[in-house]
């Protein structure tokens, strides 16, 4: 894998509330990486509605990918469960761990309407997966499991902020899971590793749309964010031994590479 590395999620490409309306704004956020690897939620893979442009968006990301000679690695998240592979990656010989994020919780997203009332069904793929607990291969791929059989079936249909606000907050507890996977974001990153992968000292996750960095019993984890609205988003880069993140500064035209916030020398 070519340094350097940089690491974005939650594009989804092709969605009527994505930021990204052309894919070719994306392409300051991928020119000098020798790798740029998606974490997840890169386009609408199950959202029928959003499907085809989603396609032709993604094609469009992968040809930007190769005009400026960086390798694209698309990892699994629960709006694309289909890429290949085990659905994480790791880095500085297991130091550093990417995984989209729905795999830290029990039920993948417990704030999704289809999940939300569909406990016995959770628990039944649970029951497919006797390992899970402590193998991450099988952990993962119950968290693809869950995404295609518990997929959404209704999309959020406006763009302003009072549209996004209702759907968040109906019904109620949708909005109480929400903020409890935010407060509970880096614990739950902490007990991941643990479990899965004890040797890590940092966990790079998307899925919660929550920018930034927590520490927690000594793990380091970090939410690249989304480009979804209210969320915002942010860029991991790793080089020589490096990791490092800012935030993504969005316009309709070009986005760019924030300044770096935080650098860690890692190993």
């Amino acid at each position: 894998m070519n340094e350097p590395v940089r690491i974005l999620s939650d594009l989804h490409l092709g969605h009527k509330i994505s930021r990204i309306s052309q894919v070719s704004a994306l392409r300051p956020l991928i020119a000098g990486a020798g790798t740029v690897i998606f974490n997840g939620d890169t386009w609408q893979e199950l959202a029928a509605p959003f499907r085809q442009r989603a396609r032709q968006m993604l094609d469009e990301l992968q040809w930007l990918c190769a005009e400026e000679a960086a390798e694209a690695i698309f990892l699994p998240g629960n709006h694309d469960p289909s890429w290949p592979g085990k659905g994480w990656i790791e880095l500085a010989n297991g130091r550093i761990v990417i995984s989209h994020g729905d795999s830290l919780l029990f039920d993948g997203s417990p704030w999704k309407r289809e999940i939300l009332g569909n406990r016995e069904k959770i628990l039944e793929i649970w029951r497919q997966f006797p390992d899970a607990a402590h193998d991450p291969t099988q952990r993962h791929e119950l968290a693809r499991l869950i995404a295609r059989e518990l997929c959404s079936v209704e999309h959020p249909s406006g763009r302003h902020f009072i549209h996004r606000a209702w759907d968040a907050a109906f019904p109620p507890t949708r909005a109480l899971h929400m903020l409890a996977s935010w407060l509970h974001h880096g614990r739950h990153g902490a007990e991941f590793l643990k479990n899965y992968f004890p040797q890590a000292e940092v966990l790079v996750t998307g899925h919660f749309h929550q920018r930034g960095c927590w520490q927690h019993r000594r793990k380091l984890i970090i939410n690249t964010g989304t480009f979804m609205d209210p969320g915002r988003a942010q860029w991991v880069e790793w080089q020589k031994g490096l990791l490092s993140r800012g935030n993504i500064i969005e316009g309709p035209q070009a986005c760019a590479l924030g300044e770096t916030l935080d650098l860690w020398r890692i190993g």
